[in-house]
């Protein structure tokens, strides 16, 4: 039964999606298995925390979006989101959800949770901070860059990234609360929503910060002959682009996975420091 409601879940939201043209066919095919894959593997808490991410993120995706186009035209993926950024941004959190459902463990949710919380503080940093009235800065020389610029980061941005980060841990709480599941848990539900609010926005913040310097120093980068903009692109303005910097291989979404490895690495420090392990 719990796969059938996954997969009715699950095609439902990406559905909807991919008719607003937020999802792209392989990206709707990629959601809808992660989806139904996580309902019957984990509980109602770890799905909605992932349908937290995608919803959320859809929606500010598509806020002002005429004011973030230029920003965006240097981006290597943008717009619907295809297969690879649905699992870049969702696969590593299956991953945990099949760890903790082989070998059932505290610190797989808390895993769970920062990398949840990264992804989703890196998409709202994007795409909030997208929106700033002065130009990012640098995290690796501090020096202003265009908008868009990979590893360009912006007051506006970091709260964001902040935000994002609580919302995933406030999220997580309320799905909690509401489960039936966590009544084995009702002595810790107390204590556990500052908690988690905590973890949540720390390891957001930590990862999305890790994907700017990640960014900024590894990701695959290249120069548009044409009008000399430094973009994640390898082609623009319909020529092919020369390469400035990076490391082979080490794309978006190459990028967005180390991210929210670094995020979810910080929870599980986070919360054995917290003592829930």
């Amino acid at each position: 039964m719990e796969w059938l409601i996954g997969l009715i879940c699950s095609s439902a939201i990406a559905g909807a999606a991919y008719y607003k043209r937020s999802l792209s066919r392989s990206g709707f095919l990629a959601a809808v298995v992660l989806g139904t894959m996580m309902y019957a593997l984990g509980t109602a808490i770890w799905f909605g925390s992932l349908i937290a991410f995608f919803v959320s993120s859809t929606l500010w995706s598509k806020w002002k979006k005429q004011r973030k186009e230029a920003a965006e035209s240097g981006y290597e993926k943008s717009g619907r989101r295809d297969a690879g950024q649905v699992l870049a941004n969702g696969g590593l959190g299956l991953l945990l959800c099949v760890a903790n459902w082989v070998y059932p463990h505290p610190l797989w949710w808390y895993a769970f949770l920062g990398v949840m919380a990264a992804v989703t503080a890196d998409t709202w940093a994007t795409e909030i901070g997208g929106l700033s009235k002065t130009p990012p800065r640098s995290i690796k020389t501090g020096r202003r860059v265009p908008p868009g610029t990979s590893g360009g980061v912006s007051v506006l941005g970091f709260i964001a990234s902040l935000a994002g980060g609580l919302f995933i841990g406030a999220v997580a709480w309320l799905l909690l609360g509401l489960s039936v599941q966590a009544t084995q848990d009702a002595a810790l539900a107390a204590i556990r929503p500052a908690a988690w609010a905590v973890i949540a926005g720390l390891a957001g913040l930590i990862g999305s910060l890790a994907d700017s310097w990640i960014g900024a120093t590894w990701q695959q980068m290249y120069r548009c002959s044409t009008c000399g903009r430094e973009i994640e692109q390898a082609r623009h303005c319909g020529r092919k682009a020369e390469r400035i910097r990076g490391r082979t291989g080490w794309n978006n979404d190459v990028v967005n996975v180390a991210g929210s490895l670094v995020g979810g690495v910080s929870a599980v420090l986070l919360g054995l420091v917290l003592g829930f392990s």
